[in-house]
């Protein structure tokens, strides 16, 4: 059905605030100002016999300090997104970086007083926590890594003016980018998201040239992009490693997900013994390209030109809202939601930010998505997965502040959910075997960039991390990428030097060391799923949605345990490559004959 009135636009951020320098901010620091005082009033009363009531009302303080302090900060970065070269955004995103560094060391006290407090007063303020129970629970499983408090709060005062102002520096430098390139005799100048449209376009040559000025353009910063990368990988070192004392880079993030060691080993060695499926592809998408061997370019090269097929914003719209109403009419609703607050920011600009993104600020105001819509079938897949982060924002929404946001890998659920009920939505309306078959190349590279790309680039980080160590220079890094690329692709392709730079392009591995094996989860991890619900139909349903409503409330093993999937097995992993496996033998046998 088709749904009248929403339009590419500019998103508002009236929900938060008027403006950078609006008195409401002003006014919002001095709250602040009162709710870190009223946790300092606690610092003498910390004891083994603190009450429990006592106990959740400084823990109902705590929240309300970090859903005012979300609302204030992300602001700033929401800001900064929608246009990285505003100065004034600069400014206030460092400031209130620094303000979030400052609150954090006046109430770090409390955290830390938990994670010393001995096991049986614990677990009598755990019985008693609520729906803060997993916070509590995830705090002290960093106890062996927890410094004095003096440390911790130079730890903080470090990162504002380190990590962050690395990060901020990268965004700033490549979100200025532009790229020039020659395309019919004629020359154009691009954003990254308008020259994304030709990387996945029907001109081999379109193709090339995207590829190479996207590299070119960073290759000529590669002294200072790496440079960048090299001190966030120090840094991540210096701290997790040399002085928390975790067992590897890897072994920060895996904590912090709370996802065990094993677990993300098993995940990774599984993409790793499945790349020959992915090479398999790569083969037979050459034979449909009438070319012996792929070339790197080529990878997400449409078969035909029908799949090039261009969509206004509007058919998007109604694509993404239809497909989630044939699942749950709930769960489209609350996808219309983003429309119709205006939180979504889908417009083509120079200076915004890069890529696509959705910010949950806090459990009482509707997510931000931040995309740019230049009409590629890829960008309306876009605008299903950023929905689908959002949808799993508000069925979150009812947990406290401090349990609401789930971990990195569960994060990816909704959203590649969401865009797996697009491609079989679209493969319902339009029995054409032309698109069938479009739709399922489609698939096939998506589930390529998900998984097997994702996978890599953390193998990559892992790689790079300890290199770094050793003193590896820049160009060492680029030759390390190159050899990744090598090792997953094999001889399935014809890989350019060029690509060497392409990791200086990645932002994830500078803003969030080892992200990336998310995707890979999550995308694993829905494959499965989606099988249930194509088996079960409605009685899958609650069982997901339950997954969804828990949000950060509980570890990731647990609340997927209820639902049935046992992530310790590598052979589970396993499971999502055999659907892929079945949709490639489904691609095989379509005679390449008939392609146009």
């Amino acid at each position: 059905m088709a749904r009248s009135g929403y339009q590419q636009e500019r998103w508002s951020l009236q929900d938060l605030f008027p403006a950078l320098d609006a008195p409401q901010v002003g006014k919002a620091l001095q709250e602040l100002e009162g709710l870190v005082s009223e946790i300092e009033a606690y610092r003498p009363r910390l004891n083994a016999a603190l009450p429990a009531d006592e106990f959740l009302a400084l823990l109902g303080i705590y929240d309300r300090l970090m859903r005012l302090l979300s609302r204030v900060v992300g602001f700033a970065h929401l800001k900064f997104a929608e246009d990285t070269q505003d100065q004034q955004a600069q400014t206030v995103l460092a400031q209130m970086q620094q303000r979030m560094a400052e609150i954090d060391n006046r109430t770090l006290f409390v955290k830390l007083w938990w994670k010393a407090l001995d096991e049986a007063p614990a677990q009598r303020l755990l019985a008693a926590s609520g729906d803060y129970h997993y916070f509590l629970e995830a705090l002290r499983l960093q106890r062996p890594h927890t410094l004095s408090e003096p440390e911790e709060r130079v730890i903080n005062l470090k990162d504002v003016n380190g990590p962050a102002a690395l990060i901020t520096l990268y965004d700033t430098i490549t979100n200025r980018y532009t790229y020039r390139i020659e395309l019919h005799g004629r020359e154009e100048e691009l954003t990254r998201g308008e020259l994304q449209a030709h990387i996945r376009g029907a001109d081999a040559h379109a193709r090339e040239a995207a590829y190479r000025v996207l590299h070119e353009t960073h290759a000529r910063d590669a002294i200072v992009l790496g440079q960048i990368y090299q001190y966030r990988v120090r840094d991540w070192r210096s701290e997790g490693v040399d002085l928390r004392h975790y067992a590897s880079p890897l072994a920060v993030r895996n904590l912090s997900n709370d996802v065990p060691d094993d677990v993300v080993e098993a995940l990774l060695g599984v993409c790793q013994q499945n790349a020959p499926l992915f090479q398999r592809y790569f083969r037979l998408k050459a034979r449909w390209l009438g070319r012996e061997q792929l070339r790197r370019y080529d990878l997400y090269a449409p078969v035909s030109s029908s799949a090039t097929k261009r969509y206004s914003f509007a058919q998007a719209v109604d694509f993404v809202l239809d497909s989630f109403t044939q699942f749950d009419g709930g769960v489209a609703d609350l996808a219309e939601k983003i429309f119709a607050s205006r939180h979504l920011d889908s417009e083509v600009r120079k200076g915004k930010r890069s890529g696509a993104f959705c910010a949950s600020i806090e459990p009482d105001l509707i997510p931000w998505v931040l995309t740019s819509y230049n009409g590629t079938a890829d960008d309306v897949s876009t605008l299903a997965h950023e929905l689908g982060h959002a949808i799993h924002g508000l069925l979150a929404s009812g947990h406290p502040a401090l349990t609401a946001d789930a971990s990195l890998p569960l994060a990816e659920t909704a959203s590649t959910f969401g865009e797996m009920l697009l491609v079989d939505h679209l493969l319902r309306a339009d029995p054409d075997p032309a698109v069938q078959r479009d739709l399922l190349f489609a698939q096939m590279d998506d589930a390529y960039a998900t998984i097997g790309r994702q996978a890599y680039f953390a193998l990559f980080e892992r790689a790079a991390h300890d290199a770094v160590r050793q003193g590896a220079s820049v160009d060492d890094l680029s030759k390390l990428y190159l050899e990744n690329l090598a090792g997953q692709f094999g001889d399935s392709l014809e890989l350019g030097d060029d690509f060497r730079h392409e990791w200086l392009s990645i932002p994830h591995i500078y803003h969030t060391p080892f992200y990336v094996y998310a995707y890979a989860f999550g995308q694993l991890l829905v494959l499965s799923l989606y099988e249930q619900y194509r088996r079960e139909g409605e009685a899958f349903k609650p069982r997901y949605l339950e997954v969804l409503s828990a949000g950060g409330s509980d570890s990731p093993v647990r609340i997927l345990e209820r639902a049935g999937v046992a992530i310790r097995s590598p052979e589970f992993w396993s499971q999502g490559f055999s659907v892929l496996q079945r949709s490639l033998e489904q691609l095989e046998a379509i005679p390449i004959a008939t392609a146009p």
